[in-house]
């Protein structure tokens, strides 16, 4: 569940539909899963050059010249992501194998919108879909801060797959959306019929993220969850206006993600920012470290230029911290109208680092926004909530 906010999706929309009384299995590439008790987990080929860049997963050299094994190869080399066009194209063949023992009534891709879900039409079981966002915002997103016309081709062949996607989605009997922007985003983005498109917002393990006892805050400290070199993120943006606190609020910034610690896109940048004695780049962390700088941290913030969702927002909520988001994507909806948290616009370095110093400055603030923010997730985001809505879709289609 922690390769990002979709694997953690997938962990707990699994579990709580299992919980429901439904038989639940999951196609996985690597990294492969520990699926929630009871669901069965079915494991694909995938070489995930990505994350490994050689071709350790494959149990001979031969095993490279197989088809798909071959494009994937070369596709990478070339500069495409193939991954998601070769995943579901071994999904299909391992769902057509276990249809000869198992009896599914329905299908639900996550994102992944390649060509092998055309083929599982095939197999006569209704499919859904979610899209989490569409992902032309990151192609916009990673344009817009190419600062070469050879970065911006680049980019341009990478997200290639767009176009699959798209074409995808349209013949897709469902889509599940988890929010209502994502959700009008996605349809305009992919030229979907609105009627089939559905909202279920995601959850929140209230039980894991909570408040921990005994922690006391860090004065001045800041969290913000994401990869540094997801451009949708917005970190830079934060870097920025820790930049203008300088001399002003001595602030402390935790930035949690998969990256490295110590060298890279993020490091670079507070150097150049000359912010690096207030910037600390964790890495992954697991999951009782990070409830830990929850619940340490005064407040916790969220730069985006877009959510789909919002996960980190959410879960700093959770955790009874104030949290500072943009009004991008679904972040509004997540926070609410300024009882939870602060909402700035997306891109505003100046805008960030002033509502950074209001919410620092005011303790009686903080914890009433902490308590509201707690109070708001407990209420309306929920993964039982999620389940039960995800299989009133599936029931839909039945």
């Amino acid at each position: 569940m922690y390769c990002g906010g979709q694997g953690v999706y997938i962990c707990y929309l699994a579990g709580a539909l299992q919980e429901l009384g439904h038989e639940v299995h999951v196609v996985s590439g690597p990294p492969y899963p520990t699926p929630p008790a009871g669901v069965k987990l079915h494991k694909v080929l995938g070489l995930n050059l990505y994350e490994t860049s050689n071709l350790s997963s494959l149990s001979s050299p031969l095993q490279a010249l197989t088809p798909l094994n071959l494009y994937e190869i070369a596709a990478v080399h070339i500069g495409f992501f193939p991954d998601i066009f070769t995943f579901s194209m071994r999904a299909y063949f391992k769902l057509r194998d276990l249809m000869s023992a198992e009896k599914f009534d329905v299908i639900h891709d996550n994102q992944t919108l390649g060509y092998g879900m055309l083929l599982m039409k095939s197999l006569g079981v209704p499919i859904v879909a979610t899209i989490h966002h569409p992902i032309t915002v990151d192609l916009a997103a990673s344009l817009a801060q190419s600062d070469t016309l050879r970065r911006g081709i680049r980019w341009t062949m990478f997200y290639s797959f767009l176009t699959m996607q798209g074409i995808v989605s349209r013949r897709m009997e469902r889509v599940v959306t988890v929010s209502q922007s994502s959700a009008e985003d996605t349809a305009r983005a992919f030229k979907l019929r609105k009627d089939r498109v559905r909202v279920v917002y995601n959850g929140i393990d209230t039980g894991i993220f909570r408040r921990l006892d005994g922690i006391e805050k860090e004065p001045n400290s800041l969290i913000v969850v994401g990869k540094v070199e997801d451009k949708t993120k917005g970190i830079p943006y934060l870097l920025e206006a820790v930049k203008l606190l300088k001399g002003d609020v001595d602030v402390k910034v935790y930035v949690v993600g998969k990256q490295e610690a110590s060298e890279g896109y993020g490091t670079n940048l507070a150097q150049q920012l000359g912010i690096s004695d207030r910037v600390t780049f964790t890495g992954y962390v697991g999951t009782d470290e990070l409830v830990r700088l929850y619940s340490s941290a005064e407040i916790g913030v969220t730069a985006s230029i877009y959510e789909g969702f919002g996960l980190p927002a959410a879960e700093a909520m959770s955790c009874g911290t104030p949290v500072i988001a943009t009004r991008a994507g679904a972040l509004p909806e997540i926070v609410g109208d300024d009882a939870a948290g602060i909402l700035v616009p997306p891109a505003d370095p100046p805008a960030l680092a002033a509502a950074i110093k209001r919410l620092l400055a005011d303790k009686p603030l903080r914890q009433k926004m902490g308590q509201a923010a707690r109070k708001r997730i407990e209420d309306f985001f929920s993964w039982q909530a999620a389940a039960r809505k995800t299989a009133e879709v599936y029931r839909e289609l039945l």
